[in-house]
């Protein structure tokens, strides 16, 4: 477990998923995405559903760190949410598994420890990346045993859903706060920031739709190209 970590420390990690209803959705572009990646300088791969674990495995030699997204009716959850989803994905080869561990409520009824508590007990030589959207959050998991604490659900949840930007100082209170390893996640836009956060204690960084997700990077660049082209005009 340990060496794993160490891999990780002050490197890039960058993810590579793409949902059903995306140009780049599947198991081989994924696996290719991730291969880039590594070129690029990336010491690990954080991965969406069985399929896209294995299939990156298989083509770099760098950490991956699964999770399985999977929508149910009676929860807002959809990161890992209950054990089946972390069982498909220690079976795929998984070398981190990264589960939802916010305070909001889980499908099957479970508190964020108590299905820390169990995911321990079935896999104890697999860290557990927790990704939680506050402060309070971070603490609890922390207590709960978690081996790596991500920011990836900074507003995304409901009582974080006014923050729509990367926020150094949220990360700096959770680092302040928790003795953890705590990874920087969600909406790191450019290099700076993540060098950034590496400045600021963060263990790790991640990035993904800044690196993975042409039609983001695309948008970005034709929206200012539109606001130049009105001032024009103007």
């Amino acid at each position: 477990m340990a060496q794993i970590l160490d891999q990780l420390q002050g490197k890039l990690i960058v993810s590579c998923q793409a949902l059903e209803n995306e140009p780049l959705y599947g198991a081989e572009i994924m696996a290719k995405m991730a291969v880039a990646a590594v070129e690029g300088g990336a010491a690990g791969i954080r991965a969406n559903t069985p399929q896209d674990i294995q299939a990156i495995k298989k083509s770099v030699r760098v950490p991956v760190i699964g999770l399985y997204k999977r929508d149910y009716e009676n929860s807002d959850i959809y990161i890992t949410p209950t054990i089946r989803e972390v069982e498909a994905i220690a079976e795929a080869g998984a070398d981190i598994i990264a589960v939802d561990l916010t305070e909001r409520e889980r499908p099957d009824g479970r508190t964020a420890n108590q299905l820390l508590a169990e995911i321990k007990r079935k896999f104890p030589k697999i860290p557990i990346m927790a990704d939680i959207s506050t402060a309070k959050e971070a603490v609890n998991v922390s207590i709960g045993g978690a081996d790596l604490i991500s920011t990836t659900l900074v507003g995304y949840t409901s009582y974080t859903s006014h923050i729509h930007s990367f926020q150094p100082s949220i990360l700096s209170e959770i680092i302040e706060k928790v003795d953890s390893p705590i990874v920087a996640e969600g909406r790191i836009e450019t290099p700076q920031q993540a060098a950034l956060c590496l400045e600021l204690g963060a263990f790790s960084v991640v990035v993904g739709s800044a690196i993975t997700r042409p039609q983001v990077i695309a948008r970005r660049f034709s929206i200012e190209m539109s606001k130049g082209r009105g001032a024009k005009e103007e």
